[in-house]
């Protein structure tokens, strides 16, 4: 199928046709014998994702799996900034998938293996990474089977398990997973003292610092206030104590670090809204650290159940959103004005705000719905 799709001809026409509505092109009769619209499509789909999400990769000679394949891929960014964590000299990726993960994490290491049991798309990985000019031993196998096999010994393995059922719905608890990490930790743990684990956004860190053996370290990536995964580290060498990472790429933020249970023992003070409101980012949230922020920064939290911090004084180095604000009250939130509608804590919704208040969405300023301890308020940016 590769020489197929990499015929001249063939690769011209995926090009002319970059920007063209894909489902009107399905309807049509590919013009080459040997490879379908399907084929022809997959390659101008793979491009267009690859634009945004791994533009290293649009290169002549480049060949682009399922869209599944790609979807379940890291972007090039959350790829690049684990490949800043990790080094040694022998590395392997045991679910290797469509390969960013591995591509990046391999400039580290001088000898790298892959294991991927999908032998077309490992066929695929193989081709790109001549193309890119990156070695590595490619191994067509299951995960399990090569465990089995396996003798030798690593500095890093890393996993990115499937998170999706035989019906092809989303799963997330380690035992769902495949593989099933709970049943092959130990034996992870045997061929390496540091193991690395992609794992969904959806996980709950309580339940994995419960099941999972040796965690040492757990970074919470989002990319533009968008948390995209949870990477859990293992460790034969761990201390007991578990330090967690809050990082939030692109958005010019410092990453938030503490221990795991440290929130445990923190105290928020709460107050008021001030001169300045505080919006933790979506990382932060995840960690669920929210008296731990109030303490760090000596910031006010308005309310136990409202996630927003308020000071007199800005600091500059908060991990969020920072704004400006005034109370203002329901009278002076005129109709048709032009707002970013923010609502925490509050009974309604944004949509419901905006239809409440006949207010239209966007602009440069903000009105944040939300309550403190007094009750309900409007702040709005000033």
């Amino acid at each position: 199928m590769i020489n197929k799709i990499l015929n001249q001809d063939v690769q011209k026409y995926i090009n002319a046709n970059l920007n063209t509505d894909l489902h009107s092109l399905l309807l049509k009769k590919s013009p080459f014998p040997e490879v379908s619209m399907q084929e022809i499509v997959q390659q101008i789909k793979g491009k267009q994702v690859a634009q945004k999400k791994f533009p290293f990769l649009l290169k002549e000679g480049i060949i682009f799996p399922p869209q599944l394949n790609l979807e379940q891929s890291s972007s090039e960014k959350t790829a690049h900034y684990k490949s800043g964590i990790l080094k040694g000299k022998k590395f392997i990726d045991l679910t290797s998938g469509f390969g960013i993960d591995a591509y990046y994490l391999s400039k580290n290491f001088e000898e790298v293996t892959l294991i991927e049991q999908n032998t077309d798309l490992l066929e695929i990985v193989e081709n790109n990474w001549k193309i890119l000019e990156r070695k590595a031993r490619f191994i067509n196998q299951k995960l399990e089977d090569f465990l089995n096999q396996n003798k030798e010994t690593f500095d890093v393995v890393y996993l990115d398990p499937a998170r999706r059922d035989q019906n092809k719905n989303k799963v997330f608890l380690l035992e769902d997973l495949s593989p099933n990490i709970l049943e092959i930790q130990e034996k992870l743990l045997s061929i390496s003292d540091e193991v690395v684990i992609k794992l969904s956004p959806l996980i709950d860190l309580k339940y994995l610092v419960s099941v999972l053996k040796n965690i040492f370290r757990i970074d919470i990536v989002a990319l533009k206030n968008d948390v995209k995964e949870i990477v859990v580290f293992l460790s034969n060498k761990n201390s007991g104590e578990i330090i967690c990472n809050c990082v939030n790429l692109e958005n010019g933020e410092s990453a938030f670090t503490f221990t795991f249970g440290e929130e445990e023992n923190a105290h928020a003070e709460y107050g008021e809204p001030e001169k300045w409101i505080y919006i933790p980012n979506h990382s932060i949230l995840k960690a669920g650290i929210f008296n731990l922020i109030s303490e760090r920064f000596g910031l006010k939290k308005l309310h136990p159940n409202t996630h927003l911090y308020t000071s007199n004084e800005k600091i500059e180095e908060f991990p969020g959103r920072i704004l400006e604000v005034e109370i203002v009250d329901n009278k002076q939130v005129k109709k048709k004005s032009q707002f970013n509608i923010i609502s925490k804590n509050y009974p309604l919704k944004p949509e419901e705000i905006k239809k409440k208040y006949g207010l239209k969405d966007g602009g440069e300023s903000y009105l944040i719905f939300t309550q403190s301890k007094k009750g309900k308020i409007i702040l709005k940016s000033v």
